[in-house]
């Protein structure tokens, strides 16, 4: 995998951003025949409502979104005003919308992330951000798993098995801390050139298509096998 899985230099994050945008605008095509009892219709995710997903989808962007936009003015700003709580009422407010409420929330934070991002000059991706202390191009990254992962989670046509190779490899890498404790885990994908190694002890190796082992690493069901051999398939370390 090339450098936009890890850390990208100004090119990668170049790279990175015109596979964002290609996302805004798949995701506005998605929403385009969204209605209300769609909306109120569950999601990938337990719990959440395809609606609940939206909401986070324009909360999370547009944190984000200024997170660049003040580093670019050299200040450093929370990720959510109020932190988790602010974060959690914002998503159950936005998950009692309208469908047209959530287009128009959405389309509106696609909007402000598009802005701030093609306003990053290739100087200026290594400024710092509060978000985890890193910096612009970290916002850019996380920005990218959270549109591609909750876009498939909305289950609007979008999933997991059309993700591209360099963002599963981007995950991949992201995800690595999620190996198992006293493990020596190779993910090994069957449909391709992919192969790592995480973390140390006791070999499993899990084999699967690129899309459905990454689907795994991420919390979501495959939708094709794993094959870990006798073994089970191990449980997963929290995100980190």
């Amino acid at each position: 995998m090339d450098e936009t899985n890890t850390h990208p230099d100004a090119d990668g994050a170049q790279r990175v951003l015109s596979a964002v945008l290609a996302g805004h605008r798949r995701l506005r095509t998605l929403l385009d025949g969204l209605t209300d009892a769609a909306a109120r219709e569950p999601s990938a995710l337990p719990g959440w409502s395809r609606a609940h997903v939206l909401a986070h989808i324009g909360g999370v962007g547009s944190a984000l979104a200024r997170q660049a936009r003040f580093a670019l003015r050299g200040e450093l700003i929370e990720v959510y005003d109020g932190g988790r709580p602010a974060r959690d009422a914002g998503i159950e407010a936005g998950s009692k919308r309208t469908a047209d409420e959530l287009r128009q929330a959405v389309a509106e934070t696609l909007a402000e992330a598009e802005g701030a991002l093609t306003a990053v000059g290739s100087q200026d991706w290594e400024r710092p951000v509060r978000y985890r202390d890193g910096d612009v191009r970290a916002v850019l990254l996380c920005w990218w798993r959270e549109l591609e992962i909750h876009t498939a989670d909305a289950l609007l046509g979008y999933g997991p098995d059309d993700w591209s190779r360099d963002f599963c490899g981007h995950l991949w890498d992201f995800l690595a801390p999620r190996a198992p404790l006293a493990t020596l885990l190779t993910l090994e994908a069957t449909d391709g050139p992919e192969r790592r190694a995480y973390g140390s002890g006791e070999p499993l190796t899990v084999r699967g298509r690129l899309t459905d082992l990454t689907a795994w690493l991420t919390g979501r069901a495959p939708t094709g096998p794993l094959d870990s051999g006798p073994a089970p398939l191990p449980e997963l370390r929290p995100w980190p």
